[in-house]
């Protein structure tokens, strides 16, 4: 990053006081008789009654509305294996988005777990305290067995955002990019390059949406994942293809969709003039995209794009996603974070792109207008209407599929 931002960034957070979170006392404790009932004796009351009964935790501690942020710091932003503690001002900062967009409480907790197991039992030693668990920036394929476990062990909702959060938001954008393109989802040939937690999350989910698997085409390192290859881990196998295509080229032939969560400038102008009319270009690589917008449009004039990058416009950004849907979960006391709520969540966002946008947000972005349209697929982290719908969608759900204790 450019010098004079780099040196921004660390005065901002070493600002008195150091970091960017702190913690807030919500109760009086102006007088003796505030002490002795915010700790002894009157603290003894609620500690019986959650004895007795543990749910009557949501009623007396703050657990309702607490989340922990939980890491091992193997797979951080575009930064990698840093480890457990350098990973904390990221973590302090997915803190500040769940309070900021959704009000909810964050502790965020830096684990140095050498192996899944180790992470997985500290985890689930401490989640008694919260409402829900957001894990964050672990490397796969350890994070597929962590979530997995810790959400069988666990009756709160744990929810791995690089993964589903990621793929709700990519879903939601397909939706609509799709629609705008005059294609229907079981139709159309995805190519998706990168195929950890990300990749994998998100063709799943378009799985349970109406893709066909026969129509996904995953490609990593070792080029297109294909029935041949005897180095896949289970989750790559299950996207294993019958193909005779081995690299990314001959997979982007006559595909409708390319979904980039990989890295910086794998998709060539030849790779895409090869695709079919009207493809949509997910580049999701941060901060440097598989194609830079630029180069995509000189090429075709035909696509929709969309990055992560906000300064360009279809921004697939994970705040729009991970802060609503524990919102809503935590509403409603969900034990999980089911499919249904995911796919809920996607189907929200979707129609909100598709609705007037509020003159708040066009102020927000100095724009005189914006619309539903091939540069306008998701709405912005800062339309007021998140909040109203998303968790919402996303409480109804769980009611539905039985996992709300209210």
């Amino acid at each position: 990053m450019p010098r004079s931002f780099k040196q921004r960034a660390l005065e901002y957070h070493q600002r008195a006081p150091a970091g960017k979170l702190a913690i807030e006392v919500t109760k009086p404790t102006a007088t003796q008789d505030d002490l002795s009932l915010a700790y002894s004796p009157g603290v003894a009351a609620p500690a019986r009654a959650v004895r007795d009964d543990p749910d009557a935790a949501y009623q007396y501690t703050a657990k309702g509305n607490l989340v922990a942020v939980v890491t091992d710091g193997t797979a951080v932003l575009g930064l990698g294996d840093i480890g457990a503690v350098a990973s904390k001002p990221v973590m302090e900062g997915k803190a500040v988005l769940f309070k900021r967009f959704a009000d909810i409480d964050v502790f965020d907790i830096e684990v140095v777990a050498p192996q899944p197991e180790d992470f997985i039992n500290t985890v689930a030693r401490i989640a008694g305290g919260f409402g829900g668990i957001n894990l964050e920036d672990i490397a796969a394929p350890a994070c597929f067995e962590i979530e997995k476990r810790l959400s069988e062990r666990l009756d709160i909702p744990v929810f791995h955002d690089d993964q589903h959060g990621t793929a709700i938001i990519t879903a939601a954008a397909l939706l609509n990019a799709l629609e705008i393109q005059g294609k229907k989802l079981e139709d159309v040939k995805i190519v998706c390059v990168g195929a950890g937690a990300a990749g994998v999350a998100s063709m799943r989910l378009l799985l349970r949406l109406g893709v066909q698997r026969s129509r996904i085409f995953m490609v990593d390192r070792k080029g297109v994942i294909n029935d041949q290859r005897m180095d896949l881990n289970e989750h790559k196998q299950f996207f294993a293809q019958e193909t005779a295509a081995r690299t990314l080229e001959e997979a982007c032939v006559d595909a409708d969709v390319f979904v980039g969560l990989s890295g910086p400038d794998l998709l060539t102008p030849e790779m895409l003039r090869s695709m079919a009319p009207r493809p949509v270009i997910f580049a999701l690589s941060n901060p440097d995209p598989e194609i830079m917008p630029e180069l995509a449009h000189q090429t075709r004039s035909d696509l929709i794009m969309a990055t992560g990058r906000s300064d360009y416009p279809n921004q697939v950004n994970n705040v729009l996603g991970f802060p609503f849907i524990f919102r809503g979960a935590l509403d409603v006391r969900a034990r999980h974070i089911t499919d249904a709520m995911q796919v809920a969540a996607v189907h929200a966002l979707a129609q909100l792109a598709r609705e007037p946008v509020p003159q708040s947000v066009l102020e927000a972005y100095g724009r005189e207008a914006m619309a539903f349209g091939p540069e306008y697929i998701l709405p912005t982290p800062f339309d007021p209407r998140l909040i109203e719908t998303i968790p919402a969608a996303v409480a109804q759900a769980a009611r539905d599929s039985g996992v709300a204790r209210i």
